[in-house]
């Protein structure tokens, strides 16, 4: 045999030898398994004693957004809730779905000493909101991304918008998505006004009646109690700010934010969801839609709609989800 063709022979031998280490190279990652997503509440419980714990597929923070889905996603946790119970559902289905996930817990200041930080989201909501422009910042640097999407629960549906209102926001996000967001406040089943109207009668009980609305003074739960302060504020202009896309995914079983209609956002650019208009097997309730498969699935199409897909209609438990 000539040696020219051992010369060529040895150089194809070199050649696929160097593209099988490429592909075996390449193998994990193309093979990766899927994080597990259970819809149900106990798929937060691992995160009960560990509140500062990221849920899974969150804050991997050298991950780069792809041409598909090219802005980071931030999630927002609702009122007293740490990430991990919030997000123990979306956040793996997210990063299934091939998002940059990010988390944070905010807001706890007011009772970290006491609590060891299990308990988050409680602050003044302007502040809560100055810690999430703060993270959306963050976010920004590691992923070179321009914008990002916002999908907050409860407060954290509700907050970003004062962010964008207020704290420039609005350059930085692309979407907000809320799950029963406390939008315009809550007047707890009509417990607000009638306390107020007790107090109107007998002015001395007003200060006790307001430290009981105001869930003994958290200045959270304080801020989202209909007709407060804060709400008198976001009032003060439109719902939505040009340029963001907004959706609202609400539960007529909402026993929180109440009244539910009370979540619902006017404008151009929103798009407001009653999950029992899409399936009247669904009872989620306040809690049950950050583990409601029908509720995270409009949530992906919120953040993907020219690939949204109808979700299976199948039975959701209140509380618990499914």
């Amino acid at each position: 045999m000539q040696r020219s063709t051992l010369i060529r022979r040895a150089g194809a031998l070199a050649a696929a030898f160097a593209s099988l280490v490429l592909v075996v190279g390449q193998a994990p990652a193309a093979s990766a398994e899927p994080l597990p997503v259970t819809y149900n509440v106990a798929a937060s419980l691992p995160y009960v004693l560990q509140p500062n714990k990221a849920p899974a597929g969150s804050n991997r923070w050298s991950c780069q957004p792809s041409a598909a889905h090219p802005r980071p996603v931030v999630l927002v946790n609702g009122t007293f809730t740490p990430m991990g119970l919030n997000w123990s559902v979306l956040a793996p289905l997210l990063a299934n779905n091939g998002y940059c996930v990010f988390a944070f817990n905010y807001g706890a200041t007011f009772v970290t000493t006491l609590t060891g930080g299990n308990i988050s989201s409680i602050d003044r909501i302007d502040d809560n909101a100055a810690e999430l422009k703060a993270f959306v910042a963050k976010v920004l640097t590691a992923t070179s991304a321009t914008k990002v999407d916002i999908v907050g629960h409860s407060q954290g549906g509700m907050m970003p918008n004062y962010y964008l209102k207020f704290l420039g926001g609005a350059s930085k996000v692309g979407s907000l998505v809320g799950l029963a967001p406390s939008n315009h406040g809550t007047d707890l089943f009509g417990i607000v006004n009638f306390g107020y109207t007790i107090g109107t009668v007998f002015p001395a009980l007003m200060p006790s009646i307001s430290l009981a609305l105001s869930f003994g003074g958290l200045p959270a739960a304080a801020d989202q109690v209909a007709g407060s302060k804060f709400m008198q504020k976001m009032a003060t202009l439109p719902d939505t700010v040009a340029g963001v896309k907004y959706t609202t995914i609400v539960t007529k079983y909402d026993e929180v934010v109440t009244p539910y209609q009370s979540q619902y956002l006017n404008g151009p650019n929103v798009t407001n969801l009653l999950l029992q208009d899409k399936c009247d097997k669904d009872h989620a309730d306040h809690i049950a839609v950050a583990f409601d498969h029908i509720a995270l699935q409009y949530v992906l199409n919120a953040l993907d709609p020219a690939n949204a897909r109808t979700p299976v209609c199948s039975t959701v438990l209140p509380l618990v989800g499914g």
